[in-house]
């Protein structure tokens, strides 16, 4: 009884309450498929820190990086079986599985990977449920933008991709590439490097720090200095674990599953990125092309047809598509995250 009294007063001098504090404990695996060293690692960390603390003990969570638990591919099923109780799933890794998500990757559409975190989940969180219904999304965010890098022949207008085998970033980049002749090798992130070296693609969508941490830079020579386009993630949690929480626990879970902490876990990989391509530009033998407003115009018709495609798919899985890129574009404005 003693201990029990203790715990109590414990709990209350901590802000928590009795029950939280006496709850029984909680063991959370998240699994992801970037290295240790990627700053996504880092921010989960901090992230189950944060759980830890506010759960009085009773959730810890461990994180196991570079596909321990899975592949990347299967980012969405990992939580969905209980193989990991928490993973980072990219949906453009499986095209046309979860239609509506991808109108976050439309080319040309979301000015900053910041601002554009907070405008995306926001915009979501009114769909995960109906999309992803066989997991809890506790947050999406971004992958700020990606970009052309290619091993031997310099892209810089659409017309170039005729003809070239790419490794595109998710299934908008590859619907892209074939709209322009081009062909899709497709490979996960810590795939990539193998595909262009072993010659099976001649190019890759990668954003810039990645491209560094991944190896990717010994590989390609020419890089394209124009944001392409934005990866959309989500940390996905398996129902059936978070379920089994106490009513306590699934609160704490709650107030670490919003937008506030979409952008603080996305936050500091978005300035990771964007920090690589200065990296990038001083390394002897690496062509970066900037091209001309009339270039960028040639991409911006070329990516039109995407837009028209995502909404027959998503139309065709039982969405408004109308309502909902109105509400996308409303949550991009007022996160001032619209390009």
């Amino acid at each position: 009884m003693k201990s029990v009294q203790l715990a109590a007063a414990l709990a209350l001098a901590l802000g928590l309450s009795p029950a939280l504090a006496q709850d029984a404990p909680v063991q959370l695996r998240l699994a992801h498929f970037v290295p240790p060293a990627h700053p996504l690692q880092a921010t989960f960390e901090a992230w189950g820190a944060s759980l830890k603390a506010a759960s009085g003990g009773s959730i810890s969570l461990t994180v196991f990086p570079s596909e321990q638990l899975g592949k990347a591919f299967d980012g969405y099923d990992l939580a969905r079986d209980g193989v990991a109780d928490l993973s980072l799933a990219n949906p453009g890794y499986q095209p046309g599985r979860f239609p509506l998500s991808s109108a976050a990757e439309l080319p040309f559409t979301i000015s900053d990977g910041k601002r554009g975190n907070a405008a995306v989940d926001a915009w979501y969180r009114n769909y995960a449920q109906r999309e992803m219904k066989d997991v809890y999304v506790c947050v999406s965010f971004l992958r700020t933008n990606a970009y052309f890098q290619s091993v031997s022949k310099p892209i810089v207008v659409p017309a170039d991709i005729k003809g070239m085998r790419i490794r595109p970033s998710d299934g908008t980049i590859a619907a892209l590439v074939t709209l322009l002749g081009g062909s899709n090798v497709q490979a996960s992130a810590p795939a990539s490097r193998d595909v262009l070296e072993r010659g099976v693609a001649d190019a890759t969508v990668f954003p810039w720090g990645s491209t560094l941490l991944f190896g990717i830079d010994k590989v390609v020579k020419y890089h394209l200095d124009m944001p392409t386009e934005m990866g959309f993630f989500v940390l996905a949690m398996n129902k059936g674990k978070y379920d089994r929480m106490s009513a306590g626990q699934k609160k704490v879970m709650d107030a670490h599953c919003n937008t506030e902490w979409a952008n603080k876990i996305a936050d500091p990989w978005t300035e990771f990125e964007e920090n690589g391509l200065d990296k990038m530009a001083a390394q002897p033998g690496h062509v970066v092309a900037k091209p001309a407003p009339a270039q960028v115009d040639l991409w911006r018709a070329a990516a039109r047809p995407l837009t028209e495609q995502w909404t027959r798919d998503a139309a065709k899985a039982g969405f408004d598509t109308t309502r909902a890129l109105e509400e996308l574009n409303a949550s991009l404005a007022k996160y001032n995250a619209k390009l």
